[in-house]
Formats: structure tokens, sequence, C-alpha cells
């Protein structure tokens, strides 16, 4: 299916999300920096933590508010709400006002918007693309977006050191002007489903207590319980793209030569120096996700998903080790590798693994990795104060161990099972 041939919505969501993606991708890998800077390392991985809760909260209605209220409404609301948090983010770090407080509680919100405006966006490609080509769809969105990672973070790394209130301002702007787009030339798209969801008639705190009975119930299957731990474990690395590697490489990677020809040479140090590192792994994904999904799709599923995790240690150890700028290079490329190689296979495995009736809860139910593993995860941002930088990486590594040596279990349960039902 080509983008010529998409309903009007997902073309203008196409173009308006990938400005939005692209400014804030400019200073948002910036973000830990600023509050562990602002706050202090131990208070702000709390604050974190603390604000990710909420944003929990909001993804889970987020289906909920997307049928009761409408995709294109959610969708609108929820990106003109953005666009003002990010201003006010911007009026806190403007030269006539420094209030971190301010920041912070404007990131927070932004980001409750954010999981808000998520749902409906998925929901509403699911309405207007027919199934079979619906991962296409969603495939492009997702190169969209790892364009961004590539564009965003070099400009930031240019830019954003002194220039963040422009930035934020830039941001805000056009996180309204996407509202207002979306508004004026996007339809609503909830009527053409063919059934509506029963739970949209009733209260939000029913739909909440059901969704969270249906996890109770999918929790009892062993084989999925051990997947979700496991992928808790494992994200406690690939989260700290956005936390404890920003932090780490401000402190520690100092200026230094990257490129020299003759007199003239690139030295980057930093907060430059992890712009690159972050658009390298945007530009990695975006060039390699197709092939090295068929890749690891030739693989033995058992062996894709320990070596994921091993190898996601190895590239911990490795950043703990250097503080040269192509040593990390390396290290994130390695890094990269390890998202890489679970990309499309844990999706696949868990429809496999889902009774088809329940197969919309399960795949949920499967976003609690991450949700779970971004709640957990800015607490290493403390951890360097308390315990180190070294031992935060090991702690890390080991954790990462223990993600594979589940998914070995799990895949042992996964076969016990399988020849249970056989007999």
């Amino acid at each position: 299916m080509k983008i010529r041939d998409w309903d009007r919505n997902l073309k203008v969501r196409l173009f308006g999300e990938a400005l939005m993606n692209i400014s804030f991708w400019m200073f948002f890998p910036f973000l830990a920096i600023y509050f562990a800077d602002e706050f202090g390392k131990d208070k702000a991985g709390l604050l974190l933590v603390f604000s990710q809760i909420f944003s929990v909260i909001a993804n889970l209605m987020g289906g909920y508010c997307a049928d009761k209220f409408g995709r294109k409404r959610m969708m609108v609301l929820s990106a003109i709400g953005q666009g003002l948090s990010f201003l006010a983010f911007a009026a806190a770090s403007s030269p006539w006002l420094d209030s971190p407080w301010i920041g912070f509680l404007s990131f927070s919100i932004a980001g409750i918007f954010g999981s808000l405006y998520w749902p409906a966006s998925q929901a509403m490609v699911a309405d207007v693309v027919k199934e079979k080509d619906r991962s296409h769809v969603f495939a492009i969105f997702y190169t969209s977006i790892n364009i961004a990672v590539v564009i965003g973070p070099i400009i930031g790394a240019i830019f954003y050191a002194k220039h963040r209130f422009e930035l934020l301002l830039i941001t805000g702007i056009i996180g309204i002007l996407l509202g207002l787009l979306l508004a004026k030339w996007t339809s609503e798209t909830a009527s053409l489903k063919t059934s509506a969801d029963d739970s949209v008639d009733g209260k939000w705190y029913y739909f909440l207590l059901n969704q969270l009975k249906d996890y109770s119930l999918i929790a009892k299957d062993k084989t999925f319980l051990l997947f979700i731990v496991a992928g808790v474990l494992a994200g406690q690395t690939f989260m700290q793209l956005d936390l404890l590697i920003p932090v780490y490489m401000k402190d520690l990677v100092k200026d230094q030569t990257m490129f020299s020809f003759g007199n003239w040479s690139f030295r980057v140090g930093g907060e430059q120096a992890f712009g690159i590192v972050l658009a390298e792994n945007g530009f990695l994904v975006a060039l390699l996700t197709v092939s090295v999904t068929r890749w690891m799709n030739r693989w033995n599923e058992r062996n894709v998903f320990i070596i994921s995790s091993i190898v996601y240690a190895v590239a911990i150890i490795l950043f703990s080790q250097t503080v040269w700028i192509w040593g990390i290079i390396l290290a994130m490329a390695v890094f990269t590798f390890a998202e890489l190689m679970g990309a499309g296979i844990q999706q696949n495995f868990v429809s496999k693994i889902a009774p088809e009736h329940m197969r919309g809860q399960y795949f949920a139910a499967a976003s609690l990795r991450f949700t779970i593993s971004r709640t957990i995860a800015p607490l290493t941002i403390p951890m360097t104060v308390w315990i180190g930088y070294n031992w935060t990486f090991i702690v890390l590594f080991l954790l990462a161990l223990l993600s594979a040596a589940i998914y070995w279990l799990m895949f042992a349960t996964y076969e016990k099972q399988a020849i249970h039902k056989e007999s």
C-alpha cells in the first residue's frame, strides 16, 4: 500500500507528527542531564519515576478515551495540550524565568498528554487501514520516528546547551500547530468501527478495574508472565539510552578530537557527543531494522531472545569501560544490534502464545514490559550517587544476564505446556 493511496488522515498525521518528533528529539535526550544538574542525581531520578507513574495511568486510560470521545478529538486535545506544556517548559527555561520545578511539572504534564495521544493514533490506523496493510503503515510511521531520532539529536547536540529555551519554544509551537492541523484536515474515524466496546458506556474507573482484572487473568499464564518479567529486566538496559547514558557522558566524556585533517579538527564532548551516538542509534535502527529482522527469523527463537539480552549486557559493560568517543560509538553499535535482534520477533512470539480470543489483551499486556521498565529505569540516576557509575553499570549488566536466564526458563516452560496440550 503506497502512501499516495493512504487515507488523508494518515497523510496529514505522517507530515505533522514527523515535525513534532524531530522537534521533540532536539531536546528530550538531554533532559536527564538538565534535571540531574538542577535537582541533583538522587532527587532527579526519583522525580522522573514519580512523573512516569502518571503517564502509565494515562496510557492505560488512553484506549478508553479514544473510544469514548473519538480518535480525532483525543489527538487534537493531546497535541495542543502537549504544545502548551512545552511552552510552559520554555517559559520556565527562559531568560526571564528560571524555574526547574515548573519545567519538571510541565514536562510531566506533556508526558501525560503524549500517553493519551498514542492509543488514539494507533486506533485511527486500525479504523481506516485494512488488516493486511496495517503492518506496512505502522512500519512507515516507525521509520519516520527513527528518522526523527537521527535528525533531532544532531540539531540538539549543536544548539541545546545554549538554546534550550528556543528549542522548547519551537516544540511548543509545533505541538499546537499539529493540533490545529489535525482539527482542520482530519476527520473522525471511530464511527467507521463495526462494533463498539461495551466498556465505553461505563465509568472510566470501571474500565480501568476491568483492564487490571484482565491483566491478573493473563498473569496466570506462566510463559507469558516470565516473558513480562524478562522483558522488564532487559528493559532496564535499553531504557538507559535517555537516562543513565547521557548523564554518564556529560560527566565523564570530556572534550576530545573526533576528526582531524591537517590543522582542522572536530572536537566533541559531553552533551554533543551524546547527540552524535543517539543519532547513530536512530540511523542504524532506520537502516537495518528490516534486514536484521529477516536474519533473526532464520534463527531459533530461544537463541534470539537469550542472545539479545547477553548482547545488551556486553554493550552496557562496553559503555562503562570507555570515555573515548569512538569506543562509545562502538558500544552504541553493539547496543543497537541487541535492540534490533528482538524488534520483530517478540511481537510474533506474543501472537503465538496468546489464545485467539484474548490476542488483543495479550498485546496490550505485553506493553507492560515497557511501561514498567520506563517507570523503574530512572532509579539508575540516583544509583550513581549511592554506589557510583561502575557499580550501577554492573547492576545493569547482571539484570541483563538475569533476563537471559529467565528467557531460557520461559522457553522451557512453553515447551512443557506445548507437550502437555498435545498429550
